[in-house]
C-alpha cells in the first residue's frame, strides 16, 4: 500500500505555518477568509485529504487510515453559525449530545458512549479536562476518533477522543470578525499575525455578550491568545503558545418527566428557564492554558519531539437546581402538576489543574524487507482538583413557569471530593508496509495510574495504584488507485475505585480495570467527485452496578455486572460536480445491555441515545453573484429512551437550516458575509434526554433564530 511516510522528518517540519497554511487552502473544505477567500464552497465534516494526528499514525489521509475519524474546520464551523462544541452534533452523524445545559460546559456522545470530559479530550495532542468552557476562537479545527482509545490515553472511556488543534502563524494575517445571532447575542474577534519561516506569531482575541433564547440567561465570554513559532536553525522547530478564556453566564436546567408523563414539547416555551430565582448567581469559569513544543530532525530518518502543557482551571459552579418530587416520593423525575423541589447549589471556588509532558522519538527503519514507519514514547500526566465546602439545600418548590420565588440558602452544608491522579503512560506504533497494497498497524500503550481522593473534611479517603496495557491492531488493503478496505481489534479501558462510604462492604478498594474491546470493518474510496466510507462497528463495554439494599452501613457493594454492546453501521459520502457540493453522514446503533443478573434488564436501550441518526449538508454557489454561496443543512435523530426501564421515551426531530456567504473582494482586501437561520420550521422536539444524577431531564430544541456575521480580511 503506497501513501505518505506519517513520520518522515522533512514532513513533520513542514507542519511550519507557512506550510501549513499552503495545506489548508488546498484543502476541499469551508474554509474561512483568513485561510482563502474561496470562489466556490464545498460543504464537509471529512475532508479526505486530512489527517487525524491524534490517532497517533502522523500525516497519513483518512482516506489510507485503518480507522473512523473527522475532522472539522473552524471554518466550516463558522459556515454553520456554530460556536460552541455542543453544536458539533450538527455535522457528524455518529455525535450526539449527552447533557447539553445551555450557560454550562458542553458534553458529547460517540457512538453511544458520553465522552468523560476529565479522560477523553485532547488539546494539540495532550490530555486536558474538559470541565470548563473550551474557546473554539483560536482553534484551527477539531479532530474526532471514533471508537475505543487505548492506544492514544491511558484512561478513556469507548467512544472516542476529541482533540482541539490551536492555530499556528500562517504568514501576513490582519482578521476583523463581527457577529450578531437572535436574541442580540454580539461578538467581536480579531486574528492578527506575521512573520517567516524563522520567526511567527499570532494573536486570537475574542469578546462576545451572551443573550440566547432562553429567558433571563445574559452573560459574556471572552479570550485572548497567543502562539508564537521559532526556527532557529535547520531542522529544529520551537512553538508556543498561551490561551486565557473566561465566560460567565447562568446556566439552564433541564425540564423533565411530569409524574409518568411526557411532556408534549409543543406545551412548553423552549425559551424557559427554571433558574432565574432573585438570588441566583451566574456560573463562572475561567481558564489559562499554555504549552511549549520543541520538534528536532536527528537525522534523515530520526526525530524527536518534546512537548510539555499546563491547564488551570477555576469555577465557581451555581444554580438554582430544580430535583425531583418529594410530595410523591419520586426524585427522578418532577411531580404530575410540574412542581418540583427546588435547591440552593454553590460550588464556589473550584480549581482543576492538569500537567502532561510527552516525550516521543519518531523514524523510519527498513527491516525484514518491509518499511516501517514507528513511533515510541512516554506521556507523563498528573491532575489535582481542589474544592471547597458546597452548598446543596432545599429552599421550596418551583413550578414549571419559572415563576415561583423561593428564599436563597446558601450555608455550606455538604462536603465536595479533592482528587490527586498522576499517570506514566510508554506507547509504541507502527506502521508496516508488508507489500505495496498491504499494511499492518500496530500499537501498545502500557499505563501506571495512581489515583487518590479525600473529602473536604479529610473523611473518606482512597489511594490506589494500578497498571494495565492495551494493545491495537488493524490491517489494511489497497483496492485499485481509490479503495482500501480494513479490519481492526483494540481495546480501551477505564479505571473507578468504589465509594469510600460505609454502606460499601468495598469502599475504598480499587475496583477491577473495566477494559472495553471494539472489532471495526470498513471500506473507503477517495475519488476526485465522489468520496465515500462504510463502517461497522462492535462494542463491548463492561459495566458496574451496586448489589444490595445501598440503605445502611455494609449493605452494598460495587461490583460489576454484565456489559453494554454497542454494535453499528456508519456511513459518509461527498459528492462534488460543478456548483454542487453535497455530504450526508448516517449511522444505524443498535446499542442494549446483556449480561445483567437482573435479567430483565437485558436487552434494554440506554438512556438518551438515539438508534439512528443523519446529517446532511448542500452548498451551490450561485454562478450569477460571484462569490455567493447558499447552504443548507438537515439533522434528524431517532428517538431516546427516557429512563432506564425503558418505559418512557421521546420521538425523533428533524431541524432544517439555511445559511449563506458572500465572499465580496475590495481590492486586496476580502470581506465575508455570513447570514443564516437556525431551525427554519420551528420544530418542537425534545432534542435530548440525559438521565443524570439519578434524575431525568429534559431539553428542547432552540426556536427558530437567525444569525449574522461579517469578517473583514486586510
Amino acid at each position: 500500500m503506497a501513501f505518505r511516510t506519517p513520520f518522515q522528518p522533512a514532513a513533520r517540519i513542514q507542519r511550519h505555518p507557512l506550510a501549513l497554511a499552503a495545506a489548508l487552502a488546498a484543502w476541499p473544505t469551508l474554509a474561512t477568509a483568513q485561510e482563502v477567500a474561496p470562489q466556490a464552497v464545498t460543504v464537509t465534516g471529512r475532508s479526505s485529504a486530512n489527517a487525524a494526528g491524534i490517532a497517533g499514525f502522523g500525516d497519513v489521509p483518512l482516506y489510507r487510515s485503518p480507522f473512523s475519524a473527522t475532522v472539522i474546520t473552524t471554518g466550516q464551523l463558522s459556515d454553520a453559525g456554530i460556536s460552541g462544541l455542543g453544536d458539533l452534533t450538527r455535522l457528524d452523524a455518529g455525535t450526539t449530545d449527552a447533557y447539553n445545559a445551555p450557560g454550562y460546559w458542553g458534553m458529547l456522545a460517540v457512538r453511544g458512549f458520553t465522552l468523560d470530559p476529565q479522560f477523553n479530550y485532547r488539546r494539540d495532542g495532550l490530555p486536558i479536562n474538559a470541565e470548563t468552557m473550551l474557546p473554539l476562537t483560536n482553534k484551527q479545527g477539531l479532530e474526532l476518533l471514533k471508537g475505543t482509545s487505548g492506544l492514544q490515553a491511558g484512561t478513556s472511556a469507548p467512544g472516542g477522543l476529541l482533540n482541539l488543534v490551536v492555530k499556528r502563524p500562517a504568514g501576513h494575517l490582519r482578521n476583523l470578525s463581527l457577529g450578531w445571532a437572535e436574541q442580540d447575542t454580539r461578538s467581536f474577534a480579531i486574528d492578527l499575525g506575521d512573520g517567516d519561516a524563522q520567526l511567527g506569531w499570532r494573536v486570537n482575541a475574542e469578546y462576545t455578550h451572551l443573550r440566547p433564547s432562553t429567558f433571563d440567561s445574559r452573560g459574556h465570554r471572552n479570550l485572548l491568545a497567543l502562539a508564537v513559532d521559532a526556527q532557529p536553525i535547520q531542522g529544529t522547530l520551537l512553538e508556543a503558545e498561551f490561551e486565557h478564556s473566561a465566560q460567565q453566564q447562568p446556566s439552564t436546567p433541564g425540564i423533565s418527566l411530569l409524574g409518568p408523563r411526557l411532556p408534549d414539547a409543543a406545551s412548553i416555551d423552549p425559551r424557559t428557564n427554571l433558574n432565574i430565582q432573585a438570588w441566583r448567581l451566574p456560573v463562572v469559569m475561567q481558564g489559562n492554558t499554555g504549552s511549549l513544543r520543541l520538534t528536532q530532525t536527528l537525522s534523515t530518518d530520526l526525530q524527536f519531539s518534546a512537548h510539555a502543557m499546563r491547564q488551570r482551571l477555576g469555577t465557581d459552579d451555581r444554580i438554582a437546581f430544580p430535583f425531583g418530587c418529594s410530595a410523591e416520593d419520586n426524585y427522578t423525575r418532577y411531580c404530575s402538576d410540574g412542581s418540583f423541589d427546588l435547591y440552593d447549589f454553590r460550588s464556589e471556588g473550584e480549581r482543576r489543574t492538569t500537567e502532561a509532558m510527552d516525550l516521543a522519538i519518531n523514524g523510519k527503519a527498513m527491516l525484514a524487507g518491509m518499511e516501517h514507519r514507528y513511533s515510541v514514547g512516554l506521556l507523563r500526566s498528573r491532575f489535582t482538583a481542589r474544592f471547597n465546602r458546597q452548598a446543596y439545600n432545599w429552599v421550596g418548590v418551583g413550578t414549571l413557569d419559572g415563576l415561583s420565588l423561593t428564599p436563597p440558602d446558601p450555608s455550606l452544608s455538604d462536603e465536595n471530593t479533592h482528587r490527586d491522579e498522576r499517570s506514566n503512560e510508554w506507547r509504541l506504533q507502527d506502521a508496516v508496509s508488508i507489500t505495496r497494497e498491504a499494511s499492518a498497524w500496530f500499537g501498545l500503550r502500557h499505563s501506571a495510574l495512581d489515583r487518590r481522593s479525600v473529602r473536604t473534611d479529610g473523611s473518606r479517603a482512597t489511594a490506589y495504584t494500578q497498571s494495565f496495557t492495551t494493545p491495537w491492531l488493524a490491517l489494511s488493503h489497497a483496492v485499485g488507485p481509490h479503495g482500501m478496505a480494513y479490519t481492526s481489534w483494540g481495546e480501551g479501558v477505564e479505571s473507578a475505585v468504589a465509594p469510600g462510604r460505609s454502606r460499601y462492604t468495598n469502599a475504598g478498594q480499587a475496583l477491577p480495570a473495566m477494559k472495553s474491546r471494539q472489532v471495526e470493518a470498513g471500506y473507503k474510496h477517495h475519488g476526485t467527485a465522489l468520496d465515500w466510507n462504510l463502517a461497522a462497528f462492535d462494542i463491548r463495554h463492561p459495566e458496574w452496578i451496586d448489589m444490595g439494599t445501598c440503605d445502611v452501613a455494609g449493605s452494598c457493594m460495587r461490583t460489576l455486572d454484565g456489559a453494554s454492546r454497542h454494535r453499528g453501521i456508519e456511513a459518509d459520502a461527498e459528492w462534488r460536480s460543478g456548483p454542487w457540493s453535497l455530504r450526508g453522514s448516517a449511522m444505524l446503533l443498535k446499542a442494549r445491555r446483556e449480561g445483567a443478573a437482573d435479567a430483565s434488564a437485558n436487552g434494554a436501550r440506554p438512556t438518551n441515545v438515539p438508534g439512528s441518526s443523519l446529517k446532511a449538508q448542500a452548498a451551490f454557489n450561485v454562478a450569477a453573484v460571484p462569490g455567493l454561496a447558499l447552504m443548507g443543512f438537515i439533522t434528524r435523530e431517532g428517538n431516546r429512551m427516557v429512563v432506564p426501564d425503558n418505559s418512557v421515551q421521546t420521538p425523533g426531530w428533524t431541524r432544517i437550516d439555511v445559511d449563506a456567504r458572500y465572499t465580496q473582494r475590495l481590492g486586496t482586501n476580502t470581506i465575508v458575509w455570513r447570514a443564516g437561520i437556525d431551525n427554519l420550521a420551528n420544530a418542537r422536539a425534545w432534542k435530548e434526554a440525559p438521565f443524570q444524577y439519578g434524575h431525568t431531564y429534559l431539553y428542547p430544541l432552540a426556536p427558530r433564530g437567525a444569525h449574522l456575521s461579517a469578517q473583514l480580511s486586510l
